[in-house]
Parts: C-alpha cells; sequence; structure tokens
C-alpha cells in the first residue's frame, strides 16, 4: 500500500478509475493488526488502487472528511468519494472484504 505524502497527492490518486484510501496511524493497535491481512486484499481487489494516510500528518483532512475513527477507509472513483467504512471499532479482515466487495459495485 502506498502512502500519500501530500494534499497534491491525495488529491492526484483519488481522482482514478477507483481508489481505496485507509487513515491510520502507527500507534493505532487495531490499524497495526489488520496490515497483515492488507496485501491479500490489495491482491484480490487488484483492479482498486491502494493508498495510506497517516492521520496524524492529515488531521484537516481528516476532519474535512470527517474521519474520526481509524483504521477507515474510504473508496473514491474520478474525485468523488462513492463508500466509506468509517468507524472506530477493530475491522475483521471479513468486513473490509465485504465492504471492498460493496465498494465495486458502486
Amino acid at each position: 500500500m502506498k502512502q500519500i505524502t501530500s494534499i497534491d497527492d491525495y488529491r492526484h490518486v483519488i481522482s482514478g478509475e477507483g481508489t481505496v484510501v485507509m487513515f491510520s496511524a502507527g500507534w493505532c493497535p487495531d490499524c497495526v493488526v489488520i496490515e497483515p491481512i492488507l496485501p491479500e486484499l490489495e491482491e484480490k481487489y487488484h483492479d482498486l488502487a491502494f493508498y495510506k494516510v497517516n492521520r496524524d500528518d492529515f488531521i484537516e483532512l481528516c476532519q474535512e472528511l470527517e474521519v474520526f475513527g481509524i483504521p477507515s477507509f474510504l473508496v473514491f472513483k474520478h474525485g468523488k468519494e462513492v463508500h466509506r467504512f468509517v468507524s472506530k471499532d477493530r475491522k475483521t479482515k471479513e468486513e473490509i472484504d465485504r465492504f471492498l466487495s460493496e465498494a465495486k459495485e458502486k
């Protein structure tokens, strides 16, 4: 999963055909727990581009997007948000998989 390093980078990547943005932080235990499953999901949903945003580096963006819990996932198509999985709860592989499957249909 590629890391977004600037707001310009963020704007560029969300303008694609299908982009999944994961908001996380290194200190977040729930984020760390799901890290090992992400490559498998990226491979399964290879038609989506996956990016990670460190919420501590992009607090204003998180506020703008109303991402108040991590890990959280937003899906964009052509610059528009089409689906979200945002909460403070730990996410399971099955929940993320279901979310990504739903996102592909949007």
